[in-house]
């Protein structure tokens, strides 16, 4: 046994930091003393040691070292010449079987650059691997590198190849379908499995249930993934359950999407995929109690991860702390560049900062990653809103109907640009009259039609219209907005009580807060006159909001900098 040998036996039981020493005194001996080592023992010290130095995560210097050793492997492809040995040729076959994989350099390297965000390298080392000697990981590594980079053909093949070796590679399919392909064509692709193998009858159904979420089709996504929550064989399943709340929250059903993410909280507590959305809800629900103590938990669970500092940036930016906001969504990005909740997060705290054309950046990457989240599509179009590009927001909102079907969300969005519009008032409540007869209890839904039905004075229709959704679900703006409407119509009392409520579900709720503030100010209700028009109805605390955020700007300028925000 000699001293390669040695080494490689540390390396495989895990002993990094040992190897590393060792591997580079060795390294330094061999250059000192080319004869000391045979090219091929060379090869294995610095194959060893980049493993060791990625193991600490020095990923520049492990690429360096990864690609020193390829040279290295040239040099010995180039000549048979073998150090002599007692032990003659047996040695030199005992040598080949243990030198590291060329293949397997070439991967580490394509993952060190990944790391670095050197997509471009990655690929074009990567290439350079015949077809034919491609594992399934550097399949999986090529597919999702070409999707990042939008060269779709090439990924879709990538992960066509995956699912030939390993058909139950499910995040494959899930790439596959997001890039439009059939789920017809995908299901094929995994029949041979599923009736080879017992108790796998539900893939199909997945595959089906996935087929309608990157399709689009919310409702259809919810009740196949209900379907296969109730077996008994997946009921209580943590990937279903984040998956369903997801579709939930997609859907606009804020009410279930959370039940569904409590759930899977309390079968997994260590969970953190989907709790960036579960912490954006309950922080646009007002609990931001919760959402700190959310934060803290995951912070503890893991730092590397993109999902706490977003719950954390949601709590900032509810809690008006815009510059924190976007310094924590930063943050997020870095860490995952792929995060769609992040970008949204950098997005809005950026369009309140009144850096809407940089917003408008952050919402179209979000578009080009989540085609089919509605939420992004809003985000860019309030963008345009706010910049008084009335054509550019209608223009989107007609393509997001065409595209996504009329349903209520299309149509409230469609309906939200119109309002803007004086010559579209009509156009408008046509649009949210056919949101309400698909979803009455749509809450965007309800609100635009409330403030339509408050530019009118329909006073009484509002009221109505807000009991009747209440009856069902208990909403912060609904409270709010019917305690507007009867301060509008003189009944103070109830008026009181609305706004109380309002404050109870979100203490932060400063439009709740003035206007119970303006009830007290009234020396006799009797002798008071409220005038209600639409710009009531949206408060006036926005510019002082963003004055008290910028007592922070000069503490977060360094951190923006630092992370190329400005």
């Amino acid at each position: 046994m000699n001293v390669i040998d040695h080494v490689r036996d540390m390396a495989a039981a895990g002993l990094h930091s040992n190897v590393r020493i060792i591997s580079s005194l060795l390294l330094t001996m061999s250059t000192n003393n080319p004869e000391l080592f045979s090219p091929s023992q060379k090869y294995q010290l610095l194959v060893y040691h980049a493993d060791a130095i990625f193991h600490d995560k020095e990923y520049r210097n492990a690429a360096c070292k990864y690609n020193m050793a390829l040279q290295q492997k040239k040099m010995l492809s180039k000549t048979s010449k073998v150090r002599p040995s007692s032990t003659g040729s047996t040695t030199s076959a005992v040598q080949a079987q243990n030198l590291p994989s060329e293949i397997e350099v070439k991967y580490k390297i394509a993952e060190c650059y990944t790391i670095l965000k050197l997509d471009k390298d990655a690929i074009s080392v990567l290439d350079g691997i015949p077809s034919r000697q491609r594992t399934p990981k550097i399949n999986m590594m090529l597919a999702n590198l070409y999707r990042k980079a939008g060269q779709e053909r090439s990924a879709v093949t990538s992960y066509k190849e995956v699912l030939r070796q390993c058909p139950l590679a499910l995040d494959a399919i899930i790439g596959l379908l997001s890039l439009s392909v059939k789920g017809a064509e995908v299901a094929s692709m995994t029949m041979d499995v599923i009736q080879s193998i017992p108790n796998l009858d539900w893939l199909s159904v997945w595959i089906k249930a996935h087929a309608f979420i990157h399709g689009g089709d919310n409702q259809r996504a919810i009740n196949t993934i209900c379907s296969l929550e109730k077996k008994s064989l997946l009921r209580d399943n943590v990937d279903l359950l984040v998956t369903l709340a997801d579709v939930y929250f997609r859907a606009g059903d804020t009410k279930n999407s959370i039940l569904k993410f409590e759930q899977a909280q309390m079968l997994d507590p260590y969970l953190i995929k989907g709790m960036d959305v579960y912490g954006y809800l309950m922080a646009r629900e007002g609990h931001l109690e919760d959402v700190e103590v959310l934060g803290g938990r995951l912070f503890n669970i893991s730092d590397q991860h993109a999902e706490p500092w977003v719950i954390s940036g949601c709590h900032s930016f509810y809690s008006k702390r815009y510059s924190r906001a976007l310094y924590l969504g930063a943050k997020a990005i870095q860490l995952n560049s792929n995060s769609v909740q992040a970008l949204l997060l950098k997005g809005v705290a950026l369009r309140n900062m009144g850096r809407v054309q940089e917003a408008i950046i952050h919402f179209r990457e979000a578009m080009r990653l989540a085609p089919c989240r509605l939420d992004c599509y809003e985000g860019l179009i309030d963008c345009y809103l706010a910049s008084n590009g009335i054509r550019e927001a209608m223009g989107m909102a007609n393509n997001i109907y065409k595209t996504l079907g009329a349903n209520a969300q299309t149509l409230t969005i469609l309906a939200t640009v119109c309002l803007e519009d004086p010559m579209t008032q009509e156009k408008a409540k046509t649009l949210l009259d056919k949101a309400l007869a698909q979803r009455p209890d749509y809450i965007k839904a309800v609100v635009k039609k409330a403030e339509l039905l408050s530019r009118e004075q329909k006073y009484e229709e509002g009221i109505a219209l807000l009991r009747n959704t209440l009856a069902n679900q208990s909403d912060c703006v609904l409270h709010r907005m019917l305690g507007d409407f009867l301060v509008a119509v003189n009944d103070y009392q109830e008026a009181m009580d609305q706004y109380s409520i309002a404050l109870s579900l979100d203490p932060n709720d400063q439009k709740s807060l003035e206007g119970m503030q303006k009830m007290e100010k009234e020396e006799s209700p009797t002798d008071a006159t409220v005038e209600l028009d639409g710009d009531d109805m949206e408060g006036s605390g926005e510019e002082g909001d963003l004055e008290g955020s910028d007592s922070e700007a000069a503490q977060w300028a360094d951190q923006e900098q630092w992370f190329g925000m400005q």
